[in-house]
C-alpha cells in the first residue's frame, strides 16, 4: 500500500483548506448549502478525496500517523467552513477509527484502513437506543455467539450517518441463557455491505441538516474476529473512547469559534448605527470580547490535547479534563452563536445565514456524548470523591495544590476559601461543576499563555473568565431554591384576579 504519512502537514493541511474553500464558497453558496438536507454527493467525494481521515489512521496502515495535533489541526479547518462537517470527521474518526486502531483484530484494521484511505469509505457508532439516552449502560440491544458468529439485535438512534456510513462500530449486552443482559458492554464492527440494519425513520433533525440522523433495527450476524478486544472490560473501554472524543471536541470548537470570532468582527466594522460603527459601541465589544476569549480557550484546549494525549494513551481515567473540555467548550460553541446573531440583527435569524444556522447547529453538541447538566455533575463528583481520600475540605486549599486548577485558584482565593458540604443539592453539584471546568478551561488558557499566544488575547480572555466563574459562585452561594409544584394550574390564571368595571 501507497502511504501518504511523508507528505509535508503544512501542505497538506493548506491543500485540504484550499478545496473546502472552493467548494463551499466558489463552487457553491455555503449558505444555501448548508440549509439543504445532506451533501452533494461529488462534494462530499471530493473532500473525502483530500484524505482528511488519513490523520486518524496509523502510520504503519498508510494514514498520516494518527498525530493528535494533526487531527485537531483538519477538525479546526473543518469547522471553520463547515460545523457539520467537521462533526462528520469527527465521527467517523474519534468513534470510528481510533477505537479500531486501538482494540481492534490486525486483520480487521488492515483492511478497513485500506478501504478508508483507497475507497473514501466511512464509519459511525451506535450506542443511544431511545428509552436509554444517558444510561447507556442499561441498553437493550442484546448479542449471543454461537461458534465463531454473533447475533446482535436491538435498536440504536441517533446515530450520526444513518444510512451514510459503510461501517458501523455497535454495542450491546450479552445474553444469558435466560435472555438476561449482563452489565458488561461489547463493540461489534459491522461491515453494511452484510445487511441486517434497517433504518425505519430518518429523522428531521433540527439542525446539522448535513448530517443524517434516524431510527435503525439491528439484525445482524458478525465474525468473532470483528469484535473489539478491550484490555480490562468492555465499559472501561467505551470510557476510553467516550472521554477521547470529548478532549478533542476543540479540534471541532476552535475553527468554529474562529469563524463566529470572524463574522462578527467583519459585521461590526462594517455596519454603522447612529453614524458610528457597531465596532465601537461598549456593549458590542463586550460580546467580540466574549467570542475572542472562547477562540483563545479552545485553543488552549486544543493545545493541551495534543501535548497530552496521544492516541495509545489510556484516556479512560481522563473524567475530569474530558468532561471539563467538553461541557465548557460546547457552552462557549452555544454563546457565540447567540452573540453572532445579536450582533447582525434581523437577518441573521434566517435559515440560511451563518448566525441563525449557527444556533440550531452547536445547540446539540451540548446534549450529546454526555448532557452537560450531568457532565457538570460528574465533574463535582471526580473533585469532592479526590478531596474525600485526601481528607481535603477547604476547597481553595485544594484547588491551589490541584495539577489542573493550581494556576487558576490564586485568581480566587477571595471567594473560593470556604469548607466543601459533600452532600448538596443536585442543581449546586451542577453549578460547582460549571465552576470547576472552568477553572480547568482557565489553568490551561494560562499554560497556552506561558508558551508564548498572544497575550492580550489571553490576558482578555481571563477577565472573561474571571467574570464568569465569580457570577457562578454568586449564584451557588444563593441559598434559596426555587421548587416545582405538582399541580401549577391552581390558582394560576391572573385574569381571574383582574376587577374589571360592570357594564
Amino acid at each position: 500500500m501507497d502511504t501518504i504519512n511523508n507528505t509535508d502537514f503544512v501542505s497538506f493541511i493548506e491543500t485540504y483548506k484550499s478545496k473546502l474553500a472552493e467548494l463551499f464558497t466558489e463552487r457553491n453558496n455555503e449558505d444555501q448549502m448548508a440549509a439543504q438536507r445532506g451533501m452533494p454527493p461529488y462534494v462530499l467525494q471530493q473532500i473525502l478525496e483530500c484524505n482528511p481521515l488519513s490523520t486518524f489512521i496509523p502510520e504503519e496502515y498508510g494514514g498520516r500517523g494518527a498525530k493528535t495535533h494533526e487531527t485537531l489541526s483538519m477538525l479546526e479547518v473543518s469547522s471553520y467552513q463547515s460545523l457539520p462537517l467537521s462533526l462528520m470527521m469527527g465521527i467517523n474518526g474519534a468513534l470510528f477509527l481510533q477505537p479500531l486502531a486501538n482494540y481492534a483484530n490486525e486483520d480487521v484494521k488492515k483492511e478497513i484502513f485500506r478501504k478508508f484511505l483507497e475507497n473514501n469509505k466511512m464509519g459511525g457508532l451506535m450506542i443511544t437506543e431511545p428509552n436509554f439516552g444517558s444510561e447507556a449502560l442499561k441498553m437493550q440491544t442484546g448479542f449471543l455467539k454461537s461458534g465463531d458468529q454473533y447475533s446482535i439485535s436491538g435498536l440504536k438512534h441517533w446515530a450520526g450517518l444513518t444510512g451514510w456510513a459503510d461501517y458501523w462500530l455497535i454495542t450491546a449486552r450479552e445474553k444469558d441463557e435466560k435472555g438476561d443482559l449482563g452489565r458488561d458492554i461489547g463493540f461489534f464492527i459491522h461491515d453494511t455491505s452484510n445487511g441486517g440494519i434497517d433504518v425505519e425513520e430518518l429523522f428531521q433533525n433540527l439542525g446539522l441538516y448535513m448530517l443524517p440522523y434516524g431510527r435503525n433495527r439491528i439484525e445482524i450476524q458478525v465474525p468473532e474476529s470483528h469484535r473489539l478486544q478491550p484490555k480490562t472490560t468492555g465499559v472501561t473501554m467505551m470510557l476510553d473512547l467516550l472521554h477521547r472524543s470529548r478532549l478533542q471536541f476543540p479540534g471541532m470548537a476552535t475553527g468554529y469559534l474562529k469563524r463566529m470570532l470572524d463574522e462578527g468582527v467583519q459585521h461590526c466594522k462594517t455596519r454603522y448605527v447612529g453614524g458610528s460603527s457597531l465596532f465601537n459601541y461598549d456593549q458590542v465589544k463586550e460580546r467580540l470580547a466574549h467570542l475572542q476569549s472562547y477562540f483563545t480557550v479552545s485553543s488552549a484546549m486544543s493545545y493541551f490535547t495534543s501535548s497530552n494525549i496521544p492516541l495509545e494513551k489510556d484516556t479512560s481515567r481522563f473524567d475530569l479534563t474530558a468532561n471539563s473540555i467538553k461541557s465548557v467548550i460546547t457552552d462557549y460553541m452555544q454563546s457565540a452563536a447567540q452573540n453572532l446573531l445579536q450582533l447582525v440583527g434581523a437577518k441573521g435569524y434566517k435559515l440560511d445565514h451563518i448566525a441563525g444556522r449557527s444556533i440550531t447547529d452547536s445547540r446539540p453538541f451540548q446534549i450529546f456524548e454526555g448532557s452537560n447538566d450531568i457532565l457538570y455533575q460528574q465533574i463535582s463528583e471526580s473533585v469532592l470523591k479526590s478531596m474525600r481520600k485526601t481528607s481535603s475540605t477547604n476547597l481553595f486549599e485544594y484547588l491551589k495544590s490541584y495539577s489542573h486548577t493550581e494556576k487558576a485558584a490564586g485568581y480566587f482565593k477571595d471567594v473560593l476559601n470556604f469548607n466543601i458540604e459533600y452532600k448538596m443539592a443536585q442543581r449546586k453539584m451542577v453549578e460547582l461543576g460549571q465552576v470547576l471546568g472552568r477553572l480547568v478551561s482557565m489553568n490551561m488558557t494560562i499554560d497556552l499563555g506561558h508558551r508564548g499566544f498572544n497575550q492580550e488575547m489571553v490576558s482578555n480572555s481571563l477577565a472573561v473568565l474571571q467574570k464568569e466563574i465569580r457570577s457562578i459562585l454568586s449564584s451557588y452561594s444563593f441559598d434559596k431554591n426555587a421548587d416545582v409544584l405538582h399541580d401549577h394550574n391552581e390558582n394560576s390564571s391572573w385574569l381571574s384576579y383582574l376587577s374589571l368595571p360592570a357594564k
